[in-house]
Order: C-alpha cells, then structure tokens, then sequence
C-alpha cells in the first residue's frame, strides 16, 4: 500500500505551524489507484463582547454572547484518489465541509428562520463542497488543475495564519455561525475556493509559479465574459533558518449592459465596467523555536478588505475604485515539543470608491494571543484572546471593539 497523501484542506492546517502533531488517512488501493480518506472537526467555546460607538451623536452600546461554533476551519472530509498512467501523474480531490451550527433557536430543530416568520429560511448549518478538481501531470513539466480548489491570491498568508486551526477574529462572524474569520479582514483578504483552470510549474530547487484562469464573479455588472487571472510565484529554502517568499496578484474586469442605477446599492459600474486588481508579497522564517511571518497587500477596485471579501463594493456607481491596503505580522514559540506560543497583528484600511464619504477610512486592526497544544497525534487543543478595533468613519461612522475568548478542541484524522 502506497504511504497516503495529505489533502490539501488538511496540509493548510498544517502548514499553519500551529500543532505539532500530524495528521492521519485511511488509505487503500485497487487497480493502481489510491484513494486517501482524511478529515478534520473542530468545536470551540467563545466568549465575545462587542462595544459600539457612534461618532456622530456619542451613542454608545455593548453587547455579548457566547456559543458553541466551529473556528476559521469548518468540519472536512476528503476523498482523494491518486494514480500515475504512462509517466502522468493523475490525481481527483473531492470534499465536503459541513458546519456544527444552525440559526434555529428551537431545541432540535436542524434549521431556523432568518426572516422572522416571514417564511424565508437559510440554515447556517450547511456542505459547502470546497475542493472538486482533477489534476495532471508530472515533475519534469508541471500540473495542470481543473474544478474547485483554493485561490492562488492570499493563499499563503492564510496557509501560514496560526488561527487557521483556531477562532481569531468575530466581527464579521457572529456567534454561532459556521466558520469565524480568524485573521482574515485584519491583515489580508480571504482567498477562497473558486472554480479555476490553474498551471503549476515543476519544483526547481525550491522555485514554484502557478498561473490561472478563474470563474469571473458578477461583481459590479451582469457580464462575465472575461475570466479572473491570478498568479502566485513562490522560492522555499531549507537549512538552519528554513522558509518561504511568495508574491501574487489578481486581477478581474467586469462588464455592464445597464444602468448605474441599477447596480448602485451594491457600488457597481457606470455602465462601462472597470477592472480590478491585487498585489501582494510575504515572507515566512523559522530560526530554531522561532517562527515568523510577515505579509502586505493592496488592492484597487478588488472589493472591501475590512471585511475580507474580494470584489465585494469595489466601486461606486460613478466607476471610482475603491483603494484597500493591510499587512499582517506574526511570531510563534515553539515551548515545548507539543506546545506552541502565537502572537498576530494585522490590518486593513479602505478608503474612496464604494464609501459614501470619500476621503476618509475604514480601518480594522486586529491582535491575536494563542496557545497550541498537541495533545497526541490526532487531538489538538486550542486557547485563543483576540481583540479588533475597526474604525468606520467613511460610511456609518461608527467604531466597533470586539473582545472574545476561545477555547477548543481540533481532531485531524
């Protein structure tokens, strides 16, 4: 039997450096495929308390709650089956993640009703379907990937975020929901799983790029007749202090056949559309129990940061873009052999296009205190305080403190 792969949901949390135990399969043969089976689930205890201002008037609010949710990872399970045919590596990757939660607030009933009893009802709990991709190739010529996988634009930073296995930030997910937002919209935006046709080169001495077309998303108009590209080149290196640099880029031009009117109340386009674009660049070091990362990124039209959704308000209806910038900086401690120390920061700034106050900012800055303990091979236990502070003068005027505490438990299998 053939040593079983690592999908790649389950290497994302791995590669966050934030357990130091590893992570299992069941795997098995039968006419020269192999077919991996491994998964994740998670559950967390959070505390979060939410202080509002209004700026304007001087108002001020607090609320709090608690719940039982998953963290930044929902629950996976990954179907992976890999064989090699004539030199060509061949490789499909199915997987479901469902979350533990729902909105209904009746003991046992498995959905809620958003709306009320207006009638309208969307379960929190739900199968997202992330990864549903084929891939071929080898190591003297590259992969190419078709399906749903992960995107290449802030991949690595999201890779290498310790929360990834933890809770982080709230603020843009409260409690319960299916998944939190660990750093994401405090440092860097979310990459997310897209449908893309995506070509990695082979490995030289640590030197990697990956190059793809992507489904285009409707995000300021009602034609997508022009893919997204993204792009990611990365150079890793071993030795005494071993790590990784990667820059990325995104890119995505919308068309509009209506009016400005029309798409207004979500920032769209003026009817002549406008194109999007990201940059970013990290760098990640290990130099003995110390690990370190440092990451920034900007963004024109590419949607609003502070929240972390790409394309999302990335222009108002006069076609002007909105600017975004963050950066995210972290050190992890290697305590012991099973325990790890972690502290984030990171931030988000938008300012013009989409905001009805140009001129002026949103910002989110976000801190992030963890624990991570191996507990054996299979169980990780997680202990995370997080605080963001998100100034919004440019569109409510409002200032928003969020405190919360986590405490959970990882299994990977």
């Amino acid at each position: 039997m053939k040593k079983s792969q690592l999908a790649q949901s389950i290497a994302i949390a791995l590669l966050a450096g934030a357990a130091a135990g590893s992570a299992q399969a069941v795997s098995f043969s039968q006419n020269d495929v192999n077919v991996d089976i491994n998964g994740t689930v998670n559950g967390f205890f959070v505390n979060r308390q939410e202080d509002w201002t209004n700026n304007a008037t001087g108002a001020k609010a607090s609320t709090s709650n608690s719940g039982i949710s998953n963290g930044l990872l929902p629950g996976w399970i990954n179907f992976v089956a890999t064989t090699t045919v004539d030199g060509t590596d061949v490789k499909a990757h199915i997987s479901f993640a469902p979350g533990i939660n729902n909105n209904s607030s009746v003991v046992g009933l498995p959905i809620g009703n958003n709306a009320n009893g207006a009638g309208i009802t969307n379960p929190y709990s739900q199968i997202d379907t992330r990864n549903l991709y084929l891939q071929f190739g080898n190591k003297d010529w590259g992969t190419i990937k078709v399906g749903r996988d992960i995107g290449l634009f802030a991949q690595e930073v999201i890779f290498s975020d310790m929360t990834l296995i933890g809770v982080g930030g709230t603020t843009n997910a409260s409690i319960p929901y299916n998944t939190t937002f660990g750093m994401i919209g405090h440092g860097y935006m979310y990459t997310g799983f897209q449908a893309q046709a995506t070509y990695t080169t082979p490995n030289k001495d640590g030197l990697e790029g990956s190059v793809g077309l992507f489904q285009p998303a409707k995000f300021s108009g009602n034609e997508t007749k022009t893919p997204g590209l993204q792009a990611k080149a990365s150079y890793d290196w071993k030795g005494s202090a071993p790590g990784k640099a990667w820059v990325g880029y995104v890119s995505q031009s919308t068309n509009c056949n209506a009016s400005a009117a029309a798409f207004a109340a979500v920032g769209a386009c003026n009817g002549v559309g406008y194109r999007a674009n990201g940059e970013e660049a990290g760098i990640k070091a290990t130099f003995d129990k110390l690990g370190l990362v440092g990451y920034t990124f900007r963004g024109k039209g590419l949607g609003l940061s502070t929240i972390g959704a790409q394309f999302l308000g990335g222009a108002n209806a006069s076609g002007a873009l909105l600017d975004s910038s963050g950066y995210f900086l972290q050190g992890t401690y290697q305590a012991t052999a099973k325990t790890k120390l972690g502290l984030n920061y990171g931030r988000n700034e938008d300012k013009d296009g989409w905001l009805t106050n140009n001129g002026k900012k949103i910002t989110n800055n976000s801190y992030t205190i963890g624990v991570y303990h191996a507990f054996n091979k299979f169980l990780n236990l997680v202990g995370e305080f997080n605080t963001e502070d998100v100034k919004n003068v440019a569109d409510s005027n409002v200032n928003l403190k969020t405190r919360s505490v986590s405490l959970g438990a990882v299994v990977f299998f």
